[in-house]
């Protein structure tokens, strides 16, 4: 091989290097790139991923906010149903009361000696006690406080009288039996109150 050969051969040689290695950069450079587009990929998708989570989270609430609303909602609206129905009848109640109380007067002031008025007796006895029975299955009640404490929220006083027989705010009579309509008063007991007799330290308020 000649000198020129040899020198010729060098050149190539070195040539080919060069281009290997301008090669092998470029090989690099675009690892480096599909590295770095990898990498912005994959944040992109996480950003998506975390917008995702935060709208199904937001749902969730908004569902759970919806769901309770509907509860209360159906929880008022049973409650607004069971008032109307409990004191639907309040109006006829309070109509009913005067007929209630005319039979029951009619009772009192009869003549049971009387053969001849027993028949129509039993029958008001029957009729009165076929009414009460009825009302009081939807919750109509007599209030009858003979005897008890003076309770202003479901008796009205309508006299005080001393009394050695009975304890001082005491109702000692009833003048007139009061009603309540599943436990609310359509009409307060009318009633005397007992008070201590003069001398006593006890306290007469009723």
């Amino acid at each position: 091989m000649s000198k020129k050969d040899e020198v010729l051969n060098e050149e190539e040689l070195q040539q080919a290097q060069t281009e290997a290695e301008a090669e092998a950069a470029a090989d690099s450079a675009e690892e480096l790139t599909l590295d770095e587009l990898a990498l912005s990929r994959i944040e992109e998708l996480e950003a998506a991923l975390a917008a995702s989570e935060a709208t199904v989270k937001e749902q969730q609430d908004s569902v759970l906010r919806a769901r309770a609303d509907m509860e209360n909602m159906r929880r008022r609206t049973e409650q607004e149903i069971d008032k109307a129905r409990k004191f639907a009848l309040e109006k006829f109640a309070g109509e009913l009361l005067p007929v209630i109380d005319n039979m029951e007067r009619a009772l009192e002031l009869a003549d049971k000696t009387d053969e001849a008025l027993k028949p129509m007796l039993e029958g008001v006895e029957l009729t009165l006690k076929t009414m009460t029975d009825t009302v009081e299955k939807f919750g109509l009640k007599a209030i009858n406080p003979m005897g008890e404490a003076f309770n202003p929220e479901f008796h009205q006083a309508m006299s005080m009288q001393e009394s050695a027989e009975h304890a001082p705010n005491t109702v000692m009579m009833v003048l007139q039996k009061g009603y309540a309509l599943n436990g609310r008063v359509v009409r307060p007991a009318m009633v005397m109150v007992a008070k201590a007799a003069p001398g006593s330290n006890v306290d007469t308020q009723a």
